[in-house]
């Protein structure tokens, strides 16, 4: 079904009413132009419509401007903090979030919309929501990370939700790249301490490049097709081995969901924050490619989401 954008508006317009993404009848505020483009079908149950939907809007607006992408993500209810239950409500936190009045607000999110339907129409109309098999046996449903640079050595906590796309699914292998600065030497087995916490057994680490860890994990039993099952674990570099001042995700397979937070310590806060989305790996530490600033919040942290991530490609940020 090709759509049109002045439809796509109309439609985001009517759904960011009231509850937005969060209304109780989320069926009956898709039009067909969103059902085209989310890949939404008529017997989808509301919580499958909301994980279409919502996916689509927000992997939509991981590439607009930041006043934008803000305006928008409260309007439809998908930012953390701007559930509330009326949309003049969600209008006066946009206003207040830019420190601009509300029909500046307004406008903000009317332009942020207009931009939504113009990424969804050029899209490929989905026919159903991604689904594509991996050929690991397994994808990323959600994967949230803390990264702890306030502590003697920088720790990183992961809890990743996986999903088995075949039966008998009984290991998973992980990778984890510790960048640091070439004159420190060549990085050894023993940089890097690896505990799981919970959600399976680590059976093997291995080098498999100069700065990067494979590991496989011994689930605790064989997951069947569709089930998912998740997994806790810590990363923790060697004292005198210091990180180069970035960290990202790089996909291998399907991932859809990337939730970053990042504590600084406050006796050494970073000039300058970027959040890196759709980056080439290169880019990663080019000091001439364009990245969208990120500001620290009173107690040194920076918040960041990703959806939909493209394998290959980095997701994260950088500071100087």
């Amino acid at each position: 079904m090709r759509v049109r954008v002045e439809q796509l508006v109309d439609e985001l317009k009517g759904l960011r009413k009231g509850r937005g993404i969060l209304a109780s009848a989320i069926t009956d505020r898709i039009g067909p132009a969103l059902r085209a483009v989310t890949g939404t079908a008529a017997e989808d149950r509301p919580p499958d419509v909301r994980r279409k939907v919502g996916g689509s809007l927000l992997r939509w607006a991981e590439d607009l401007p930041h006043d934008l992408r803000l305006a928008v993500l409260i309007a439809f209810a998908l930012a953390e903090d701007g559930r509330l239950p009326y949309y003049k409500d969600r209008v006066r936190l946009v206003a207040a979030r830019l420190n601009r009045d509300e029909r500046t607000a307004r406008r903000r999110i009317d332009e942020g919309i207009g931009r939504l339907a113009e990424v969804a129409a050029a899209a490929p109309t989905e026919a159903a929501a991604p689904n594509v098999e991996t050929g690991a046996g397994w994808h990323t449903e959600e994967l949230r990370t803390s990264l702890a640079l306030d502590q003697p050595t920088p720790e990183v906590f992961e809890t990743r939700r996986i999903m088995a796309e075949r039966d008998n699914l009984d290991h998973v292998d992980l990778a984890f790249t510790l960048t640091s600065d070439p004159s420190n030497g060549t990085i050894r087995t023993d940089d890097l301490e690896i505990d799981i916490f919970h959600g399976g057994r680590l059976a093997r680490v291995t080098m498999e490049s100069g700065d990067r860890y494979g590991f496989r994990l011994i689930l605790p039993q064989p997951l069947h097709r569709d089930e998912s099952h998740q997994i806790g674990m810590r990363f923790r570099m060697r004292r005198d081995r210091p990180m180069a001042p970035h960290y990202v995700c790089v996909p291998r397979h399907r991932c859809v969901e990337f939730d970053l937070r990042v504590r600084f310590d406050l006796d050494r806060l970073p000039a300058q924050v970027w959040r890196l989305a759709h980056a080439f790996q290169r880019d990663i530490e080019d000091p001439l490619a364009v990245h969208e600033p990120l500001q620290l919040d009173g107690a040194g942290e920076i918040h960041t989401r990703f959806h939909e991530l493209t394998p290959g490609l980095a997701y994260g940020i950088r500071w100087s």
